[in-house]
């Protein structure tokens, strides 16, 4: 493995716990250059492992490398090759949007000229230069959303961490967010982590993933491998008992799972809706509805949490 392609963050046997709870249990992998995902449902550890590579928590066992640092010793040098846009507002009230980003680079390490100089410039690329000199607690949700990534971006980093960037945001406002760290990952080469249980997030911006489930690695790589060749998958809804339709499906080397409205088809190789078509009417049932697609993150996902495929 050459240096460029060696991680920036890696974890050996990582277990932490909060008490008798044990959030991380002897997780490893790293994180690669480039965006990366960190999925994984609530409870899964994920903010655990962003905490700990901080230096906010020690581990019990094992260990944790960044920029080949250690962060239960290292603590502050990791901290300001670190960027960290955290769920919750961070803003501290009565300050404006470039005093509170230039605080934000002084206390990375800035001098006070360059922070107040970066400050300007970081928030005019995040598209609040012309609200800069307005208290942050004035801003609407969206605008304190660019106001937080500014403040990750200022000292530019050598990793960014966005845990949840587009909470709160209305589709409008997640659009531009999610094209803004598309720019930060891809025009300004920044490698990222991006931490969110929106999974259409991850598969539009990143290239790696890390799923985590009760604390361990459930599957980890980039999205190409993981998802593979891309099946055909066809969302559908029937009229009557399917039953029969989706054992037949499971014969012919096709699966299923249970979708938001109905069921989620893959067929095999070489096989297309009039398939679900002749199974529907040999079983006595209607297709109500039929939509095409192809396998995504989110069936790799749901499949590495324990809710199989059926097939």
């Amino acid at each position: 493995m050459t240096d460029e392609a060696a991680p920036l963050v890696q974890f050996q046997d990582l277990a932490v716990s909060y008490g008798l709870v044990q959030a991380l249990a002897g997780v490893s992998g790293g994180f690669p250059p480039g965006p990366t995902g960190l999925l994984g449902p609530n409870g899964a550890g994920k903010t655990t492992l962003l905490k700990t590579l901080l230096g906010f928590l020690d581990p019990d066992r094992g260990r944790m490398a960044a920029f080949g640092l250690d962060p239960t010793k290292q603590a502050l040098e990791v901290r300001r090759r670190l960027g960290y846009m955290p769920e919750q507002d961070c803003h501290l009230p009565g300050m404006t949007a470039s005093a509170f980003v230039a605080f934000a680079g002084e206390l990375s390490g800035l001098p006070r000229d360059e922070a107040i100089s970066r400050s300007h410039e970081v928030l005019y690329y995040v598209g609040l230069g012309e609200a800069r000199y307005r208290n942050v607690e004035t801003y609407s949700t969206g605008m304190k959303q660019r106001a937080k990534l500014a403040q990750a971006l200022v000292h530019d980093p050598d990793l960014l961490l966005l845990d949840e960037p587009t909470n709160g945001l209305d589709p409008q406002g997640r659009e531009e967010m999610l094209a803004l760290i598309k720019d930060v990952a891809t025009r300004r080469g920044m490698s990222l982590i991006l931490c969110s249980h929106l999974l259409r997030d991850v598969e539009r911006v990143c290239e790696n993933v890390i799923v985590l489930n009760q604390g361990q690695v459930a599957r980890t790589g980039t999205i190409r491998d993981l998802t593979g060749p891309r099946r055909q998958a066809f969302d559908v809804r029937f009229k009557g008992d399917a039953t029969g339709v989706l054992t037949d499906l499971k014969d012919l080397g096709g699966d299923w799972r249970d979708g938001e409205d109905g069921f989620r088809l893959f067929l095999p190789e070489g096989q297309g809706p009039d398939t679900i078509f002749r199974l529907a009417k040999e079983c006595g049932v209607q297709v109500r509805h039929l939509r095409p697609g192809a396998e995504t993150l989110e069936d790799v996902f749901l499949a590495a949490l324990g809710h199989e495929i059926q097939g």
